[in-house]
């Protein structure tokens, strides 16, 4: 069954459905709610769930507050209580942080005693892989070799090589989904495209409940298009 237009109250086709806000709307009834103006997907701005244009959408207003002296006599009284709050934060996470270590005589003991055991379990590995063998040498790569190796004939300097065609590369398949036209749409903005009934959109990519993003194999234009108006292969 067909939806009812939030703004004429008929009902909505799939051909001029456009689905904002929760709500069906005819394309001609999708305007802005003080100046009546045409919108689409791209221009509208919703508050209250009613469409806008930019002129005319609803702002917040701030109110100013009068520097009385009752008002700034609250605002030291606050300040005066974050204080001591931080005080007593402040005191009652005091030592609970990092502690400084005294440098004392033990100290120090324990550290010469932790150096002397890491020095000697490292002379210990040392040796132990000292009476493993030694590993064979590196032997150079082929790569290496070559780069090295002196030509046998002497080099001809005057010598301009022919640089060999560079082949343009193929364009990476279509990996997205495929979708052909059902009507016929013109596009109504910049970012959206037009096609005829029976052309196959490529890349496609869901915006939302009513707009796609594609690309229209026979011409090779990129972007938006109503999901309304066209069918999945």
């Amino acid at each position: 069954m067909n939806p009812i237009c939030s703004r004429c109250e008929q009902v909505v086709y799939p051909t001029e459905k456009v689905n904002c806000l929760d709500k069906y709307w005819h394309k001609g009834c999708f305007s802005c709610e003080i100046c009546k103006m045409t919108l689409n997907m791209k221009n509208y701005k919703g508050f209250g769930k009613k469409p806008y244009c930019n002129a005319h959408y609803p702002r917040t207003h701030f109110t100013a507050v009068a520097d009385t002296p009752e008002n700034r006599r609250l605002k030291e009284q606050s300040k005066i209580q974050s204080q001591v709050h931080y005080r007593e934060d402040f005191e009652k996470n005091k030592g609970k942080g990092f502690s400084v270590v005294a440098d004392t005589p033990e100290m120090q003991r324990i550290k010469k005693s932790q150096d002397q055991i890491s020095n000697i379990k490292y002379h210990e590995d040392f040796d132990k892989k000292k009476t493993m063998g030694d590993l064979p040498p590196m032997q150079p790569s082929n790569a290496s070799q070559a780069a090295y190796q002196q030509p046998a004939a002497a080099k001809n300097f005057n010598y301009d090589p022919v640089p060999e065609p560079v082949q343009a590369a193929a364009p990476p398949p279509s990996t997205g989904k495929r979708y052909r036209a059902v009507y016929d749409y013109v596009a109504a903005d910049d970012d959206e495209v037009s096609f005829v009934d029976g052309d196959v959109i490529a890349d496609v990519q869901q915006i939302d409940e009513g707009w796609m993003y594609g690309r229209v194999e026979r011409t090779g234009s990129l972007g938006m298009l109503p999901s309304n108006y066209v069918e999945a292969i």
